[in-house]
């Protein structure tokens, strides 16, 4: 029995409707059961320590039992445990957030929505794009592009736009209206002899064609992750944000920078536009903006779209859209809480005096037998194993080498996260350069097993 009073069979019934789960997989194993946390490290259920490599999911930026935001919480929920902000109510620490906020996002950001989730975020914006349209009178300027890889959450919409055949199988999704324009990628899909600069002009040069393919004049906006996360942690190729945004100006759509990963200094910066001078329209962040500790996200958009947003809702008499747990007082106080603690602790510099450890680091692996790429900025990055390093030729996903590699490394006392073949890190922006260190040797034993079972079973190529 565990502590709870629950049978193992009875966690694995539980387990069966977690989400993004391999479910047959995890039906023949117990699931590990997170019961504490400090720091970078979390404990299951037997007393075994975990250094949370992934910060849970890309979100716990400040680590666990951060007191600060646990008293933050408290406070707020003794003055005002909730209210809501429709029909002209709000109350002051939403207030007091949103004008943070937007004090210290990129040039342009002009007014703030909040929501629960990344998903709420972009779903809110799509709904928010095709409004915008009527307002201007272009009620045909409706179809949305994001990218093949990318992820922007789980909701029907967010769902759609995300890039990812397993979120769209079963699903009956995407739905009409939204396209998928190419990956990326320079490692997987550069042709040979292909320069990144030039991978980058075919990327811009598809991306314009399905505009003029499909009608500019039908074509709303372009959604984007400055960093590729659930696709696999996949930096663009030089000048890419650049050549694309010059196509999305001159067809007048709209550009959606997704920051629920990226943002609040995980590359380096504040925020990843600023890293990779992005000029949006809307921008969405949540997970960072809090810690985790609480849900919430937010929408930022440019003073032009609210301009026509604004006029449309006059039109219509009301802006049908929100939440009841929008900016919840909560949530809004434990997020103001992080941003300061961001600002006092100096988080950015913090993050520029070890993110070089982390990347060098990860680059020490790039001569195993196993390696094919490694990617990253600031304290974000993956490594993708190959069957064959000379061709980039990948494993069979029937043969598991990610998830085994990510068994092996929570063997070794570190959650990290397979997607596909790329074992991904985005620790706390906490760790310092001695977790770092030990990070990665625990991830390096796990490749060094996985190497193993893979010279064992003959599964790859040898030079």
């Amino acid at each position: 029995m565990d502590t709870a009073g629950n049978s193992a069979a009875s966690r694995d019934k539980a387990y069966l409707m977690h989400p993004m789960t391999n479910l047959k997989r995890h039906l023949e194993i117990e699931p590990t059961v997170v019961t504490g946390g400090k720091g970078i490290y979390v404990y299951d259920d037997t007393g075994k320590e975990y250094i949370e490599g992934l910060a849970g999911l890309w979100c716990t930026s400040l680590g666990f039992g951060e007191e600060r935001l646990v008293e933050a919480a408290a406070r707020q929920m003794r003055q005002l445990p909730y209210y809501h902000q429709f029909r002209g109510m709000g109350h002051h620490v939403g207030i007091d957030l949103a004008e943070k906020l937007l004090s210290i996002a990129p040039a342009g950001m002009s007014k703030v929505f909040f929501a629960n989730s990344g998903s709420e975020a972009n779903d809110t914006i799509l709904k928010l794009i095709w409004y915008y349209n009527n307002a201007l009178g272009r009620p045909q300027k409706k179809k949305v592009i994001a990218r093949i890889k990318g992820y922007h959450g789980t909701t029907l919409a967010a769902a759609s736009l995300s890039g990812l055949p397993h979120m769209h199988k079963a699903f009956d999704l995407p739905m009409p209206g939204i396209l998928h324009t190419d990956c990326p990628h320079y490692y997987r899909f550069g042709k040979d002899g292909e320069s990144e600069e030039e991978f980058a002009t075919r990327m811009a040069d598809s991306l314009e064609k399905m505009i003029l393919e499909e009608g500019p004049d039908t074509v709303a906006a372009f959604f984007a992750e400055p960093i590729m996360g659930a696709g696999g942690v996949i930096t663009p190729p030089k000048t890419y944000f650049e050549k694309v945004q010059a196509v999305l100006k001159k067809y007048d759509v709209l550009f959606v920078a997704d920051e629920v990963i990226c943002g609040f200094g995980r590359t380096g910066k504040m925020f990843a536009t600023e890293t990779y001078d992005l000029k949006p329209d809307f921008m969405t962040v949540a997970k960072a903006l809090s810690s985790a500790y609480l849900p919430i996200s937010g929408v930022m958009m440019s003073q032009e779209v609210f301009d026509g947003i604004s006029k449309q809702s006059g039109e219509v008499g009301v802006l049908g859209h929100g939440f009841t747990y929008s900016g919840h007082p909560a949530a809004a106080a434990v997020a103001l809480e992080t941003l300061k603690i961001y600002e006092e602790r100096d988080i950015l510099g913090h993050i520029a005096s070890i993110s070089g450890r982390l990347q060098d680091g990860m680059r020490k692996f790039a001569g195993h037998p196993l390696v094919g790429e490694v990617r990253g900025i600031g304290l974000i990055g993956a490594i993708e194993l190959v069957k064959d390093k000379a061709t980039h030729e990948s494993f069979d996903p029937k043969d598991g080498i990610g998830a085994f590699c990510q068994d092996r490394a929570q063997e070794h006392g570190l959650i990290t996260r397979g997607m596909g073949d790329s074992l991904a890190f985005c620790p706390p922006l906490i760790i310092t350069a001695a977790e770092i260190d030990e990070m990665l040797s625990r991830f390096g034993k796990a490749l060094d097993d996985t190497a193993a079972m893979v010279d064992q079973k003959k599964l790859a190529k040898v030079a």
